[in-house]
């Protein structure tokens, strides 16, 4: 994926709107930056849009109106199989292929994109060892992990081409609090490391406000405010003040 607009927003949503063909409308008036090297957190209800809105950025949907810019090129201008390869994509529970063993599964892309096979084999190596994987799991099947092994495994296979992108749809909303917690903590470590820009789904204010750079608070298919941790936690909008008291941070300022 070329990098050509290194001093403008990776992401960029100019007044987008998605309906379905029944004039349901799921998106309105989006506009919207993701900066390079950020998390940006999309927060909100069921059905308040945060799914449809990362679909739009790998082009699994199209706008209704509007333009999905990604490195400064809409995407309705890019190939989808280049856009979509430049890109990667975690879902919650994995979404992994289950007739693949775990080495599969992970090096999906660069078997796609036909890298040589020990340059596949070290990578694979690389990132379950980055993503705390045993490598002994290399030859098991996503039904002999448990879920949190099931995640990692998720993540790795999202890093695999190295993509500069990385879209992230509830990934860790299926595993259990500790579990939950654990992975939390090694994506934290990871994001510093890799510097990503990421884009990352989730209903959970703690989660949010552990893991985003910014919080960008979708609701009816409306942006509401994009801030940053500190800045949401101290926002007056009533609708902030709703999610700050429903998860007990009251806004007082205080990491929930």
């Amino acid at each position: 994926m070329s990098t050509s607009n290194e001093n403008g927003p990776v992401i960029e949503f100019r007044k987008v709107a998605y309906r379905f063909a029944g004039g349901q409308e799921l998106l309105n008036g989006l506009n919207l930056q993701v900066r390079r090297g950020e998390t940006l957190v999309l927060l909100g209800r069921s059905g308040s849009g945060k799914t449809t809105t990362l679909k739009l950025i790998n082009d699994l949907v199209a706008p209704s109106e509007g333009e999905v810019l990604v490195e400064g090129r809409a995407t309705t201008q890019w190939d989808p199989i280049r856009l979509r390869r430049g890109i990667g994509y975690v879902i919650q529970d994995a979404g992994l292929f289950p007739h693949f063993t775990v080495e599969r599964n992970v090096a999906l892309v660069p078997t796609i994109e036909e890298w040589p096979s020990d340059r596949i084999r070290k990578r694979v190596s690389e990132l379950l060892q980055l993503v705390g994987l045993d490598a002994g799991l290399a030859n098991r099947y996503p039904r002999e992990l448990s879920g949190g092994q099931r995640q990692r495994v998720g993540v790795a296979r999202g890093l695999a081409a190295d993509p500069p992108i990385l879209l992230m749809d509830e990934p860790f909303g299926a595993l259990d609090p500790i579990t939950r917690a654990e992975l939390q903590r090694e994506f934290l470590a990871l994001q510093h490391r890799l510097q990503k820009t990421v884009v990352f789904v989730t209903h959970d204010l703690r989660e949010a406000l552990l893991l985003g750079t910014r919080i960008a608070l979708l609701e009816a298919g409306r942006l509401v405010v994009a801030l940053s941790s500190d800045e949401f936690k101290k926002s007056s909008d009533p609708l902030v003040q709703k999610y700050l008291d429903a998860f007990g941070a009251g806004g007082n300022g205080k990491r929930p």
